[in-house]
C-alpha cells in the first residue's frame, strides 16, 4: 500500500464575508463551505481517484472544541470495526496546517478495536480529521473542527541545549495491575524539538530548519504492534497512547527516526499477571 507523500499546503480557502450562492441553471443552491473545498483539495491530494465514505460508529476522533494551547492539542482517535471490518491504517490530517498530513498509523491487527492519542500543532481554525482504511481498501471520514491557531510557529518549550542533550530519549508508561491477554494502553514519549522550520531562534531570530520525528516503530516480542509515519503538526515531544494485548512475559521494542537521518532504540519488559 503506497504511503501518502509529504506535501507542503500553502493555498488559503477562499474568503467568504456571508453566505455565498452558486446558481446552478434557475436555481440557487449554497456553495461549498470553505471547510468542505478544502477537504476536497486533501482529498484529491491524498486519496485520488479513491471514494471516501462517511464512518459512521466506525471510528470516532476527539479533539477540543477550543484549544488551551495550539501547540498541544490532544486528540483521540478510536476504531470500532464492525462485522468483518478490519481497519488496517488511520490517517489524521490538520487541513489547514502547512503540512496537512500529521500522521498515519498502521495497525498490525486492524480487526480489533484501536485506541490512539497523540498531540497536534495547530496553525489556524480548522477541521481536524481523521480517514481509516480498511482491509478491502474502503476509505472512512470522521472530522472535528478546532478553533486554535499559531501552533506551528509557537516557540519550544526547551531551549536548544536542552533539546539536543535529551533527543531521542524514551519512556513507556504502563497501567496499574496488567493482565495477559487483555487489551491495555500504553502511552509512549519520545524527547524531541519536532521543529516545523517555522519557529525562530529567540536568540539571533533566525528561521530553525526543520527537525522533526519521522518513523517510528513499535513491537512486541519481536511482532508488528503499530507503526507511525510522521511530519511537522505532531507536537513537541510527542505522545502516542496505543492498545497493546501483553503475554506474561515480553519486550517492546521502539525504533524511532528523525527527519535527519538519526535512529533512536529503546526496549523495556513487560510482565504481566496470569489471565487465568
Amino acid at each position: 500500500m503506497t504511503t501518502p507523500h509529504r506535501t507542503i499546503v500553502t493555498l488559503a480557502g477562499p474568503a467568504l464575508a456571508g453566505a455565498a450562492w452558486l446558481c446552478l441553471g434557475s436555481a440557487g443552491a449554497l456553495a461549498a463551505s470553505p471547510q468542505e473545498e478544502r477537504w476536497d483539495m486533501l482529498r484529491d491530494m491524498y486519496f485520488a481517484g479513491r471514494a471516501v465514505e462517511d464512518a459512521g460508529p466506525l471510528l470516532s476522533l476527539e479533539a477540543p472544541k477550543r484549544a488551551n494551547d495550539a501547540a498541544v492539542v490532544p486528540v483521540r482517535i478510536v476504531t470500532a470495526p464492525g462485522s468483518g471490518v478490519e481497519v488496517t491504517a488511520v490517517h489524521l490530517i490538520v487541513d489547514e496546517n502547512p503540512v496537512p498530513m500529521a500522521a498515519t498509523f498502521r495497525f498490525a491487527h486492524g480487526n480489533s478495536p484501536q485506541a490512539i492519542d497523540t498531540r497536534l500543532r495547530v496553525n489556524a481554525y480548522t477541521n481536524i480529521t481523521a480517514v481509516a482504511e480498511t482491509g478491502d481498501g474502503r476509505l472512512l471520514r470522521t472530522t472535528q473542527f478546532v478553533k486554535a491557531s499559531g501552533g506551528c510557529s509557537a516557540p519550544a518549550l526547551k531551549n536548544a541545549q536542552l533539546a539536543v542533550a535529551r533527543m531521542g530519549k524514551m519512556k513507556l508508561n504502563l497501567p496499574d495491575g496488567i493482565t495477559a491477554g487483555k487489551p491495555m494502553t500504553a502511552q509512549l514519549l519520545i524527547s524531541h524539538p519536532n521543529y516545523t522550520g517555522m519557529q525562530y531562534d529567540q536568540l539571533n531570530y533566525y528561521f530553525i530548519p526543520a527537525h522533526y520525528v519521522k518513523t517510528v516503530a513499535i513491537r512486541y516480542n519481536g511482532a508488528p504492534v503499530l507503526d507511525v509515519q510522521s511530519d511537522i503538526s505532531l507536537s513537541e515531544d510527542p505522545s502516542i497512547h496505543f492498545s497493546l494485548v501483553p503475554e506474561e512475559q515480553g519486550t517492546l521494542d521502539v525504533t524511532a527516526e528523525d527527519s535527519n537521518g538519526r535512529i533512536f532504540q529503546e526496549s523495556w519488559p513487560i510482565r504481566a499477571n496470569s489471565g487465568s
